[in-house]
């Protein structure tokens, strides 16, 4: 909104405000959330890591650029 445009209707205006304060309730409840735990022992699973395909192509660019992936 540029400062010289109207002023919106009364209902989208309150339109407006409801929609701020819904997204603030959903903040606050997001702020208000147990944050994610650090400790190694809670997450005792492992994940893999996940193989990277290097194409010939790239194989082929990365040598003419002398960055030799192996």
């Amino acid at each position: 909104m540029t400062p010289y445009e109207e002023i919106e209707s009364p209902t989208q205006l309150r339109a407006d405000c409801e929609e701020v304060n819904s997204r603030l309730a959903r903040a606050a409840r997001k702020v208000a959330q147990t944050p994610p735990s650090i400790h190694f022992d809670e997450f005792p699973r492992e994940v893999p890591k996940k193989d990277i395909q290097i194409s010939e192509a790239a194989q082929r660019l990365a040598n003419a650029l002398h960055l030799h992936l192996d």
